[in-house]
């Protein structure tokens, strides 16, 4: 058993027993980590309310290699990111991103350039005047980062270079899909058109920290949060936090897919793997 200290962010907190807290951590060290934080929910807890989600802390843990859950020994607010629970739309934004980050990745799998765009992220949307915009980008990041990132300048079934033209994004085959292989899939898929590419392009090659300069509107900014938001809840396996929980319940086609014979329904991916264009 050692001894470690490494930045973190909380990605999530559920109640153990009596007064515990099991966390789930995204660290810049060590990757995605468990812990128990002992007595955290006692009202004289040495840790405060440092470990509310989306809290960025120094976090010291008695790390046991042979066990998944580590013993959190103490954790040191940086930043805390409090204001974002003063809003229902930046609540909705930080959880999604907290959650593709939590699906997305395996434990103990160190990436820095993900942990610096989860707290990049975190930052930005403290001071946007437009949550939807910044979380979508930021999934188009995630994605790539975590070896996800949907291919759209080849077929990702037969692999076909693309002209300019319009076509169908297939969530289950990680991009799009060229007109023989379109024709052939019963697939459940989703419209994207050339304006909708060239956006898809954009934002994933300019740097994160600059992606607020870039917009997206009317028929274009659809399409891509289908595309996206479907595709992401695939990679993960599961639906991510909504905007509008009890109305997302309650849709008949999650996100609007549609599937090639005209009838409605949700795809999912099975596994891991680099869909890198």
């Amino acid at each position: 058993m050692a001894l470690v200290t490494t930045k973190a962010i909380v990605l999530k907190s559920m109640r153990w027993g009596e007064a515990d807290r099991i966390l789930t951590f995204f660290s810049l060290r060590f990757g995605k980590v468990r812990g128990i934080a002992r007595g955290a929910r006692r009202m004289k807890s040495r840790f405060g309310g440092m470990l509310e989600p989306f809290s960025s802390v120094n976090l010291t843990l008695f790390d046991k290699r042979n066990d998944g859950l580590a013993s959190v020994s103490q954790v040191d607010s940086l930043e805390s990111f409090s204001s974002l629970r003063e809003s229902l739309d930046r609540i909705w934004a930080a959880s999604r991103m907290v959650a593709l980050v939590d699906g997305a990745t395996a434990d103990r799998d160190p990436s820095p350039p993900m942990f610096h765009t989860l707290l990049e992220g975190l930052r930005l949307l403290v001071r946007t005047d437009d949550p939807g915009l910044l979380t979508l980008i930021f999934q188009i990041h995630i994605l790539g980062q975590s070896g996800f990132q949907p291919q759209i300048e080849r077929c990702a079934s037969c692999g076909r270079n693309f002209g300019e033209q319009s076509s169908w994004f297939s969530p289950s085959a990680g991009g799009r899909l060229c007109g023989s292989c379109d024709r052939g899939s019963w697939d459940y898929c989703l419209p994207m058109s050339q304006g909708s590419t060239a956006f898809l392009r954009q934002a994933r090659q300019i740097p994160f920290e600059l992606a607020m300069r870039l917009k997206a509107r009317g028929q274009v900014r659809k399409e891509v949060e289908a595309i996206v938001e479907t595709y992401a809840s695939a990679v993960v396996g599961k639906r991510l936090p909504a905007k509008e929980p009890l109305a997302a319940e309650s849709a008949p086609a999650p996100y609007g897919l549609v599937q090639k014979d005209g009838m409605e329904g949700n795809g999912a991916i099975h596994g891991h793997g680099d869909h890198s264009a």
